[in-house]
Order: structure tokens, then sequence, then C-alpha cells
């Protein structure tokens, strides 16, 4: 006889507690997450849970360091490099704002800055090559904005930053991945004043 239930998923998560996995390490809350996913909070919660259980983690913040990679992602099996670290162009620059709308109005229609995409409370323009994220921020909106440097391999760039004594808020981790396949990975550190600063890298899937 055949066991009962779901078959066992390739992958050490699933791709609902990955999703939610990727969203602890970039930093979101339990009741964000649900928000932003539609999902209940018990849902959340379950899904952490699961991972923690299968990890061999105690605590939801230890999924935050955790250096794990999905098998599906064109980042798998991507180790660190003997290439000297050399920091990239700026890619991104994040600004909160107060009303998301009213600012792509204003970045797009005014400005004329060329529109990449919008995900719900988020969008994103291009200024010549560099990325301008904008977020809706339901507090102040004077805190400094994010610089996100790119890198070639973000796992090699993370281990030799460490090696210099960066602290990392969180491990490289998934923040999107595009219609065509290509991912967005991304870290996050503090520099002196405790102005936050990333590393970015888009990773596209083997041809």
């Amino acid at each position: 006889m055949g066991t009962r239930g779901r078959p066992r998923h390739p992958d050490v998560l699933t791709p609902a507690e990955w999703q939610v996995v990727h969203a602890v390490r970039h930093g979101m809350s339990n009741r964000e997450i649900a928000r932003r996913r539609g999902v209940s909070l018990d849902a959340v919660k379950f899904h952490v849970a699961n991972a923690l259980l299968k990890l061999g983690l105690q605590r939801r913040a230890e999924l935050r360091t955790w250096r794990g990679v999905p098998a599906d992602s064109a980042l798998y099996g991507q180790g660190g490099s003997d290439m000297v670290l050399q920091l990239g162009t700026i890619g991104q620059i994040a600004r909160p704002v107060s009303n998301i709308q009213t600012a792509v109005d204003f970045y797009g229609g005014t400005l004329g800055l060329r529109h990449l995409y919008t995900f719900g409370d988020l969008a994103f323009f291009d200024c010549g090559g560099t990325r301008l994220f904008l977020s809706a921020n339901d507090g102040p909106v004077g805190e400094p904005s994010v610089l996100y440097f790119r890198v070639d391999n973000i796992q090699s760039a993370y281990d030799d930053l460490r090696a210099r004594g960066v602290e990392f808020e969180t491990a490289p981790h998934l923040i999107h991945k595009h219609d065509g396949g290509v991912e967005e990975w991304m870290a996050f550190f503090p520099d002196p004043d405790g102005h936050l600063l990333a590393i970015m890298a888009q990773v596209a899937p083997e041809p």
C-alpha cells in the first residue's frame, strides 16, 4: 500500500515555506508577511515553525542568517570565488514615500523617469541605469536612502566582507524572481553611523 498524504518535496523546504523564509530574511514580521501574501497570520506561523523544524533551528531569528538557497534557484550551487572583492556600480537607491501613487505620479509623470514596474506599495524607476526603489512608509519618511552595490558573486562578496569585519543583518536572500527567471538577491549591513547599505546581484538561470 502507498503512503497517504502529500509526496515529500524534493527541496529542503516547500515553495510556500521558502517564500516565508525569504520574507523573514528580509526583515518582515509575521504580520507583514501575512498581509503581503494575502494569507492568515496562523498560516505564516505554521510555515515558520515547519521551516525551523526541518532546518534544525531553534528560533525565528536564526532564519535571518541561515545561508540556504532553493534547489531551483539560479544561485544554487554558486559558491565563493578567488576573485578580489570589487563593489560595482550603485545598482539601486531606496527611498521611503508617504503615498506610493502620488510618488509614482511625481517621479514618472512630473520628472519623466522611466517606470519599470509596481508591486503593491513598491515602485521602481530607471535613472540612467541606477534603479530608484520607492516604498510606502507608514512612519516618518526622513530616513537616509539605502545604497545597493552591485556585485558579481553575492556569496563570495558576503564572505569577503564578513572576513573584513562587516556585520550583516541577514544572509544573502532572494528578493524577487522576474518572469524571465532572473533572480534578485540582496544582503544588508550598516555603515559606521548605522545607515543601511546592501550588496545586490541579479542571477540569471543557466541558458
